[in-house]
């Protein structure tokens, strides 16, 4: 809302010192980042408080895991301190003109919903089933269709291919090429395109198009190839939905993992909203989805604040409310990016994650049916508890000695970075 009003005081031809700030997606990233921290840190002291006189606690199954009864009663539901924490920066500074803003925006609420909804049934009604898998499912997929009919039928949502930059550049938009970007002739006109193209590492031009994916030509190829680029687009978002939900499982490991996702999927945001960064790393132009950088720089911001009272011990969780939000918003940026498909690699813990507990599921019915005697591959899943059982018959077997959670997610917060700088590093190969 500030931005939009420096906006209007710029139309209404009023010259205020420091206005031209606003042109930046650098100042507004970082303050977007700064009011997000500080929403979180000190809003979310007395959301908790509010939190613990309405008796919202986590219940808590024992599976025998170290300390793991001492989290009982912990407050639960505190993705409402993210929500917040997101929106109120969001909502201040970014461009909500922006046709990426605004569905990520949508998208936030919507699974915010979601988890809101999963958590209140298992809190207030005492139903530790909370939503149904099914109605979940449906619910993220239903937001996976929006998602995927506005990529095939909004015009404002281009690609731009063969960029050449002009020769009147303006140092604004050299440095941030932003919604106004100095409006010279930085790029052809004709060259914007609905497309169905993505960012593959290790391939020349960094590029894949699902239209490959399709067995028909002509008409019938036009429907079928935006047909599997809407399957994949809903595949994605809740398989990440999912995948963060399943990793909430720690102190702090979903909401560290997250942060750091957050990260490469804003400096994703920034270098494919430039027309000089995208050229130079030879990925695509994408006009507009450097206003992301904003959102994300919020969604870290407020993570990070968050971390505050969600590492060990933690003072709080953030239940459903906050791990299927989060996990739709990673999804959502990186589909609007258009780099789903780096994902298993930058969002590799989640993708392990998730991965172990389909093994596990899927090797223990298989094993019942054939042995009659159900059989483990890990000690327990997901795999973060892998590491803090002992003793239990698997065919992984390692560690021999429970790993204190604290370590754990230390060692899932490193591997995480690991993931992220090869993630960024893999731009530059072909």
């Amino acid at each position: 809302m500030i931005y939009h009003l420096v906006e209007y005081l710029k139309g209404a031809g009023l010259d205020i010192p420091g206005m031209g700030l606003f042109n930046y997606l650098s100042f507004r990233a970082i303050s977007a980042f700064t009011i997000a921290l500080l929403v979180s840190i000190f809003a979310g002291k007395r959301i908790i408080r509010w939190i613990q006189k309405k008796q919202i606690g986590e219940e808590i199954r024992d599976l025998g895991l170290e300390g793991q009864m001492q989290k009982k009663g912990t407050p639960t539901m505190g993705g409402i301190i993210i929500f917040l924490a997101i929106m109120v920066p969001v909502l201040l500074f970014a461009d909500l003109t922006n046709i990426y803003t605004i569905l990520l925006l949508i998208s936030s609420v919507w699974f915010f919903l979601i988890g809101f909804a999963d958590d209140y049934i298992k809190v207030f009604r005492k139903n530790k089933e909370g939503l149904s898998a099914k109605a979940k499912l449906v619910a993220q997929s239903l937001l996976g269709l929006a998602i995927g009919l506005a990529v095939c039928f909004s015009d404002q949502i281009v690609v731009r291919e063969d960029v050449s930059i002009g020769e009147t550049i303006t140092i604004d938009a050299l440095e941030e090429s932003s919604a106004t970007e100095g409006g010279t002739s930085l790029f052809e006109k004709h060259d914007v395109v609905k497309s169905t193209k993505t960012t593959i590492p290790f391939i020349k031009n960094h590029e894949f198009d699902y239209k490959w994916l399709s067995p028909f030509k002509g008409t019938w190829g036009w429907y079928c190839k935006w047909g599997i680029y809407v399957l994949m687009i809903i595949i994605v978002i809740t398989a990440c939905s999912n995948g963060v939900n399943l990793t909430d499982g720690m102190d702090g490991l979903a909401t560290g993992t997250s942060a750091i996702v957050g990260v490469v999927l804003g400096i994703f945001a920034w270098l494919s909203g430039n027309i000089v960064n995208s050229e130079y790393l030879n990925i695509m132009y994408i006009p507009g989805s450097g206003e992301l950088a904003v959102f994300m720089s919020a969604f870290v911001g407020a993570l990070i604040g968050f971390l505050w009272y969600n590492s060990f011990p933690a003072q709080v969780f953030m239940g459903d409310t906050g791990s299927l939000m989060l996990g739709g918003i990673i999804g959502v940026c990186a589909i609007l990016i258009r780099k789903e498909l780096l994902l298993p690699i930058l969002c590799g813990i989640f993708f392990v994650e998730s991965l172990s507990v389909m093994m596990q599921t899927f090797y223990f019915k298989y094993t019942k049916k054939k042995y009659g005697e159900g059989k483990r591959v890990f000690k327990m899943a997901p795999l973060h508890h892998h590491y803090q059982k002992e003793g239990i018959p698997a065919l992984i077997k390692n560690p021999v000695k429970a790993i204190p959670e604290a370590k754990i997610v230390v060692r899932f917060w490193i591997i995480g970075i690991i993931l992220a700088v090869v993630t960024i590093a893999l731009l530059k190969v072909r």
